[in-house]
């Protein structure tokens, strides 16, 4: 190659090479006009109003609202009254057939349910199941042979911190309202508006009546319902939640099939792991979640996990908290397997876990305490590994737990909790409701009593 050819030839690829990207102002019409206008025709129709009502009844006078005076007169004809409670939110139709998708909050209680969509077509709807843990319910629009229109369900695991989303709604009643936004932080644990918290948090303006609605991505495709804000005053401050559809998707299954929504059961009770912690088990920063105790022939257990092991990922997802692994599970469907990774003595273990249902093991025994004792008017249960997953608990606890107590009793009186477990009367172990009974069937002029709340261990002596 001759000399003069190689110049030539580099000067050809300097001329061809793309010149660096200079930012600058908008240089036509076109550039001017770019929108989220398409996006936004696109899902618009499939996000709507939900209006609710329920007919509570209210004393007509403060004085017949006390518990001593209904004692005597109770419910006298024209001293109560119906009062009808209002409120609104947002939903999602995620069915062609009507389904809706939409906050538990936002319908709780609720007598009638009207759904409204964007080109102002009233409906009623029926409630199909809602889930309080998870702040999700599902209705089903009353209406034969109608096609809705319908928003598919993106892949919430897919985002990342950055991506822009916009939030439909309606806000304060003054009808529907798109922002725009982005993804200001994934997984958010601590805030305590359900019980399988791992959030999409979104800087795009969430207001009061926004619950239930869409947060979509530039795709067009629901990644999340909008379900909290975090606000001084009420209004929105920058900072909403939305529910991720990973979640969203597994329990409109399960609301749909059964009204019920049963998740996997691990059997094994975790910590987070702390600085501390992390120096203690010789791992180089704070990671995944310890297993403090798991329970006997629990999935946990059957896959060879052991107290000490450190949970860092399901699936491949990592998870940091006890409430980030309890949300991963909550998206798996039963009858399969997850494989779990966790760190043992420093070296990475995977595990396969099966997905089953809680066992009602042992029966609940829902039992009403009666007679001259302190547990009068306290409802007693056996707690198992069902119980506590309804009721958001450890699920490795065990024995016997106050349930309900009913007002006025003698259990009330005395200062006992729902949630309280017992663990000892007289000095005896408490280690099942039929137990409790036997304990509690003599009349004596002395009890101790020693139960768990809180974790603290409390006892009491009461003289007959």
């Amino acid at each position: 190659m001759s000399r003069s050819f190689a110049v030539f030839l580099l000067l050809l690829l300097a001329v061809a090479a793309p010149a660096p990207a200079v930012e600058s102002v908008p240089q036509s019409r076109e550039q001017i006009r770019l929108s989220f206008a398409p996006v936004v025709r696109q899902v618009a129709p499939a996000v709507v109003n939900i209006y609710t009502r329920r007919v509570v009844r209210a004393s007509a006078s403060p004085m017949f609202a006390d518990p001593f005076f209904r004692r005597f007169f109770g419910d006298v004809p024209g001293l109560t009254q119906d009062r009808v409670q209002r409120s609104l939110g947002s939903g999602v139709l995620i069915g062609a057939d009507g389904t809706v998708v939409t906050n538990h909050h936002v319908i709780k209680d609720a007598d009638e349910v009207t759904v409204v969509l964007s080109d102002r077509r009233e409906f009623e709807a029926r409630i199909v199941g809602s889930d309080e843990h998870t702040d999700l319910a599902v209705l089903k629009i009353a209406a034969k042979g109608e096609s809705f229109p319908t928003l598919p369900l993106g892949d919430s695991d897919r985002l990342e911190v950055g991506d822009l989303v916009l939030a439909i709604g309606n806000p304060f009643g003054v009808g529907q309202t798109v922002t725009q936004g982005i993804v200001s932080a994934l997984a958010r644990t601590n805030v305590g508006v359900s019980d399988f918290r791992s959030f999409i948090q979104t800087d795009a303006s969430i207001n009061p009546g926004n619950s239930g609605g869409a947060l979509v991505d530039m795709d067009g495709r629901l990644v999340g319902i909008n379900s909290a804000i975090y606000s001084r005053d009420g209004g929105s401050n920058g900072i909403g939640f939305a529910i991720p559809t990973a979640l969203v998707r597994t329990v409109v299954a399960g609301l749909s099939k059964g009204g019920k929504v049963v998740r996997p059961w691990l059997g094994a009770a975790t910590q987070a792991v702390t600085a501390d912690l992390a120096q203690a088990l010789g791992l180089p920063r704070p990671v995944g979640v310890l297993v403090s105790s798991v329970s006997k022939d629990s999935p946990a257990a059957r896959s060879g996990l052991k107290d000490g092991d450190v949970i860092t990922a399901v699936n491949g997802r990592e998870v940091d908290d006890p409430e980030g692994l309890r949300f991963r599970l909550a998206t798996l469907d039963l009858g399969g397997e997850a494989k779990l990774t966790a760190l043992r003595s420093g070296s990475e273990r995977s595990f396969s876990v099966r997905l089953v249902a809680p066992p009602e093991d042992p029966p609940r025994d829902r039992s009403e305490i009666a007679g001259r004792n302190p547990f009068s008017g306290a409802v007693l249960v056996n707690l198992n590994p069902a119980l506590t997953d309804e009721l958001g608990l450890d699920s490795t606890l065990t024995g016997v737990m106050i349930l309900e107590i009913r007002g006025g009793s003698v259990a009330q009186r005395l200062g006992l909790q729902p949630g309280d477990r017992l663990l000892r009367i007289n000095d005896r172990p408490v280690v099942s409701v039929a137990e409790a009974r036997r304990l509690l069937s003599g009349e004596l002029p002395r009890w101790s009593l020693t139960i768990s709340r809180n974790g603290q261990t409390l006892t009491q002596v009461i003289e007959g």
